[in-house]
């Protein structure tokens, strides 16, 4: 079965999410900080009139904050019908994986972020780690919820 992934740059490594889940990919706006929130959220965004949450994937994966380029792109996932946008270093392009592309990631269970993740696509020479945006984003859909809500 084939997938779309769209990959992107972090700390010199490269990841991919399912592009099913990618609802835009743009360029850094504005983000208002929200207070007394998780280190790792960035703030809110307006997108075409709907506040959404930011995060710094830098942040949530324990990697050090850098200042943003201008190859910085906010990836806007949507799961479960809520909207919350990724800060990433750079997308890179979309490509398309097969299963056997996939390597299972139970070899790397004892990894901090291995809940995070859905594989290791062996693209040529290149390895692409596969993440999954429900996993990461759980606590960030739930302020999600909450902001929806006010």
């Amino acid at each position: 079965m084939e997938q779309q992934l769209v990959v992107f740059e972090l700390a010199d490594e490269t990841y991919g999410i399912n592009i099913a889940h990618v609802e835009s990919i743009i360029k850094v706006p504005r983000i208002t900080p929200m207070p007394q929130s998780e280190d790792y959220v960035e703030g809110v965004i307006n997108l075409r009139g709907e506040v959404v949450p930011v995060i710094d994937l830098r942040m949530r994966m324990d990697m050090p904050r850098v200042e943003r380029t201008l190859d910085s792109r906010i990836v806007v996932v949507v799961l479960d019908e809520k909207r919350v946008g990724m800060i990433v270093d750079a997308v890179t392009e979309v490509i398309t994986i097969t299963q056997e592309d996939v390597q299972d990631v139970a070899s790397l269970s004892g990894s901090a972020h291995a809940g995070m993740l859905t594989g290791i696509a062996k693209i040529e020479e290149r390895l692409i780690i596969c993440l999954d945006p429900a996993k990461i984003l759980q606590a960030d859909l739930q302020i999600a919820a909450t902001m929806l809500e006010v």
